[in-house]
């Protein structure tokens, strides 16, 4: 690889790890904005919106305007030149970060975090897109997993430092710091990425969401995506959340090692498996990755008879005195990470590689984030009633088995193309 294309890879993962540092950091602060706006019950036209409503919209309103730029962004990435629509996504991300710090109402809070789901899901596209697009087929998932590991890195460092640094200083140097990373990503981009000469006519949506590819690992990831948003979302409840209710009632700190640990698995992992993924091909992985999340994620239930077998310490430095489940929990987050990483970059670069080929990369990776949609607005509602009308391990048996049909479902569409040959196909 030149010395040329090494260094557009490098600008596009610093660029990941800015995107992925601003959304981590709105997301730790986002109980503290609730503190601090202190939302109310409101009547607009006529009709009274109750305050949990409004506290709702904080987090909805960024999810409804990251779907509802998904087709748009990604229609123009590939009609148009990719770096030049990333170029404006950064830019305007600098100013919706900087505007953060002077929000006043609930009203404003809810609008400038939808400008937030907007510039997330549009620099998100357009750097996979990119990554996947410079880099070879032999080389598409070690790329891919890399651009990831440097997601999961901001993750880890934003999520660790948000809180510390506002403790501190307030909400202003946060963001500036958010803003200061926009900018060194945008003059990197500037001055390093090629032009994207790419051009694709017409409406390439249409053809890529009937490739035979894309629609088999689509029946892998819609299902995929309830169990990853249930399981993922609520490891944290289960560790944090009141006895009573199921929970273990750990500390803040004690929670927040058990999101780290999943994060941390993951990062590491994709650093590997990507390439991994590369020479052996790309449909073993999504399927032994799928089908082993769900399989971890079952195992979670038993935490507590876990600690016993294992006997593992009921105090920990820093922590304290923790009960019998929290350890073997913290293992199993960490290895829902590993699994999840063979599964991540593979995906990933089947969406890719069939845009590439299909001349509309970006929309192949929008198709991709659209049939994600679904699980991720329904499953954690769906987890919610569970948890509340059945039980807390019932939340984890239900998402375990959406990814374990989702591998199966897979698995048997390949088996019906290719027989024998099913899990070396691709």
């Amino acid at each position: 690889m030149s010395d040329g294309k090494r260094l557009q890879f490098w600008v596009l993962y610093l660029t990941r790890f800015a995107e992925g540092f601003g959304f981590i950091t709105l997301l730790t602060l986002l109980p503290t904005y609730i503190n601090t706006l202190d939302p109310q019950a409101t009547t607009v036209l006529g009709l009274t919106i109750s305050a949990g409503f409004v506290i709702g919209m904080y987090t909805t309103g960024f999810t409804l305007a990251q779907t509802a730029a998904v087709v748009p962004l990604a229609w123009a990435g590939d009609r148009f030149d990719k770096r030049t629509v990333l170029l404006v996504l950064l830019a305007a991300g600098a100013g919706v970060y900087a505007l953060f710090p002077v929000v006043d109402s609930s009203a404003s809070f809810i609008a400038i975090r939808a400008l937030q789901g907007v510039v997330v899901t549009g620099a998100g596209l357009m750097s996979l897109s990119l990554v996947g697009q410079i880099a070879t087929t032999g080389t598409r998932a070690k790329a891919i997993g890399r651009a990831n590991a440097a997601s999961f890195a901001a993750s880890i460092l934003g999520s660790l430092l948000a809180g510390a640094i506002y403790d501190a200083v307030g909400f202003g140097p946060v963001f500036m710091s958010i803003v200061a990373l926009m900018i060194i990503a945008w003059v990197g981009l500037y001055g390093l990425l090629d032009a994207d000469d790419t051009r694709v006519e017409g409406f390439p949506f249409t053809d890529l969401a009937l490739n035979r590819k894309i629609l088999t690992i689509t029946s892998f990831r819609f299902q995929y995506a309830f169990a990853v948003t249930m399981v993922r979302t609520w490891v944290p409840i289960y560790a944090g959340t009141a006895m009573a209710s199921g929970g273990l009632g750990v500390a803040a700190t004690a929670v927040a090692l058990t999101v780290t640990a999943e994060k941390a698995t993951n990062m590491v992992g994709q650093l590997f498996t990507g390439r991994l993924s590369d020479r052996t091909g790309r449909a073993m992985f999504v399927f032994a990755g799928g089908g082993a999340y769900g399989v971890v994620s079952l195992a979670i239930p038993f935490s507590t008879d876990l600690g016993a077998l294992l006997g593992t310490p009921l105090s920990l430095p820093i922590l304290g005195s923790v009960p019998p489940a929290y350890v073997p929990l913290v293992l199993l987050s960490g290895l829902l990470g590993v699994v999840d990483s063979f599964r991540e970059p593979a995906s990933m670069a089947l969406f890719a590689d069939e845009g590439t080929e299909d001349g509309g990369v970006a929309a192949s990776f929008g198709i991709r984030e659209l049939v994600w949609r679904p699980g991720s607005v329904i499953g954690p509602l769906l987890a919610g009633w569970l948890m509340v009308e059945v039980s807390m391990a019932s939340v984890f048996v239900v998402g375990g088995a959406f990814a374990i049909t989702g591998a199966l479902a897979f698995l048997g569409i390949l088996a019906y193309d290719y027989g024998r040959n099913a899990l070396t196909a691709w």
